[in-house]
């Protein structure tokens, strides 16, 4: 039943905090991940094994949550996640090798799918039916500002102190958050307890998704299918995929509930969630590399830049509930949502080396508007049919597609940078003969220049190729940033008709009543 007063409050708090946890730390370490190399004598390649570790088991457990909270009732599986994520965030900060770092990660990203998913089930639970909007718009303050701040949480204290404290700043966290959880959430009905375990499904998904978010975040630095094992791990996913959903529909208890995509808002929701994955974690990654690498900024700086971003979505997101009980229909507002994130985008496409600080501002400020406008009208569009345990389920699958949009919009904007450099890098290098005269003209000068230094006829003109050599590649990554950002944004504005493909609800946005 709905919770009222200092209670309903107080669980909301401790439900978006440890949201909060899960979700900064997808993009915390990002920023510290140079130092955690010196200091554990890794290499960048191996390094990065910390992120995508984090990733995988975060994916492979977002779908089964559902079946977890039904099978361990949800408010001790909730309370289980939230002390092992702190417990591993302990150990990782304690690791003294990448061995351990990784399996701690792995560890802190399985008990981390558990508290979204969960977590927001638990909210949806504790707010009265009729205002459902309102309860999605502060979940969804932990679920798109957490990657947003994660960078700039991670560049002050990479700053200001030792990489381990990354982690331990997640433990006073979680044991409050524990706390609070124990003592205010109420217990939940073990629906699963004593039935079989569909230990086939289990098995099948996290070698499915495992083996296909492992791809996604390995692709393209591993150069795709000329390392043998992505080859190995693309068949896996596949066969995996075919074979799992073949298992779930066949066995009479399975671990992910395909009938709720009998509900149309809920099937088309999955696709719609993928989309908002790719261009929440899609643009949280291109942007700082965008600022470090050609701009000039350093981690802190940019994680200070995207954060007034965050500050307008975290202001935003109530009235966005607000008119989503007030009967706003949640497609019109998403349409906005979806424009003004094509604006952003469209605005940065315009970048030049010259872009400054001021240049962003506004662009960032949109996305942010944009980012809430977008996430609480479609998540509460896929769960509005749900109905009792199946919102255990929807929300893990939901949340899972999110997550795995994000990996596919980081996979296919990294290749498209690989890509179009190399094709921006030969279109310049055309301009570069003898027969080019705004070419001889500027490297005339820059001779000359050189040669006023004090450098010689000779090595005034090798350092003039050299000058433009440098030139030739910060402008072909420039060029290359603008193009991913425009692309991310298309595919944003061409996405818009799909959430027309969900039925418009009459009167206010409501969960059934059986869902409490």
């Amino acid at each position: 039943m709905a919770e009222t007063g200092f209670r309903k409050w107080i669980i909301t708090i401790t439900v978006i905090t440890a949201a909060l946890l899960e979700l900064i730390d997808t993009t915390i370490v990002n920023v510290a991940l140079p130092k955690i190399q010196g200091n554990l004598g890794a290499t960048l390649e191996d390094v990065a094994w910390v992120v995508t570790g984090y990733a995988v088991a975060n994916v492979i457990i977002l779908p089964m949550s559902g079946w977890l909270g039904s099978f361990f009732g949800r408010k001790n599986y909730f309370i289980a996640s939230i002390v092992i994520f702190t417990i591993a965030s302990f150990l990782c900060g304690n690791s003294t090798s990448l061995n351990e770092l990784v399996i701690f990660r792995l560890l802190q990203g399985l008990a981390g799918g558990g508290l979204i998913s969960t977590g927001q089930a638990i909210l949806l639970e504790t707010w009265p039916r009729e205002q459902v909007g309102t309860a999605t718009a502060l979940f969804g303050l932990g679920a798109v500002v957490g990657p947003t701040v994660g960078p700039t949480i991670g560049g002050f204290i990479t700053e200001h102190s030792t990489w381990q404290w990354i982690f331990y700043v997640n433990i006073p966290v979680g044991a409050i958050a524990a706390f609070f959880a124990y003592t205010f959430v109420r217990e939940t009905p073990k629906d699963a307890k004593g039935k079989p375990i569909d230990w086939w499904g289990i098995a099948l998904l996290a070698i499915a998704v495992g083996s296909l978010q492992t791809v996604l975040e390995k692709g393209e630095s591993e150069d795709w299918f000329s390392k043998p094992y992505i080859l190995v791990l693309t068949i896996s996913a596949v066969l995996g995929t075919i074979l799992f959903i073949w298992r779930e529909l066949s066995t009479d208890h399975p671990i992910v509930n395909f009938a709720i995509l009998r509900h149309r808002s809920f099937a088309v929701g999955m696709f719609t969630s993928f989309i908002l994955g790719f261009g929440l974690y899609g643009s949280v990654f291109v942007f700082p590399v965008f600022c470090q690498n050609l701009l000039g900024f350093n981690a802190q700086q940019t994680g200070e830049l995207l954060f007034p971003g965050g500050l307008c979505t975290i202001v935003m997101m109530p009235f966005i509930g607000a008119m989503l009980n007030k009967g706003v229909p949640a497609q019109f507002m998403a349409t906005a949502g979806m424009f003004l994130f094509f604006v952003f985008t469209y605005m940065l496409s315009g970048s030049t080396l010259e872009t400054g600080q001021g240049d962003v501002l506004v662009p960032l400020l949109i996305r942010g508007v944009g980012m809430a406008l977008l996430f609480v009208p479609l998540t509460t569009l896929a769960i509005a049919d749900l109905k009792g345990p199946e919102i255990g389920q929807g929300t893990g699958l939901n949340n899972m597609m999110r997550q795995l949009g994000g990996s596919f919009g980081i996979a296919a904007l990294t290749t498209l940078i690989h890509i179009r450099q190399f094709d921006h890098r030969n279109n310049l290098l055309n301009n570069i003969n003898a027969y080019n005269n705004p070419f001889l003209q500027r490297m005339h000068m820059m001779e000359q220049a050189f040669i006023a230094k004090g450098a010689s006829a000779i090595n005034a003109t090798q350092m003039a190729y050299r000058a433009i050599e440098g030139a030739v590649v910060r402008q072909s990554l420039l060029l290359t940033y603008d193009d991913a950002y425009l692309i991310s944004g298309l595919i944003m504005l061409f996405s818009i008709p799909l959430i027309y493909l969900q039925p418009f609800k009459k009167g206010k946005v409501s969960m059934p009543a059986d869902a409490h």
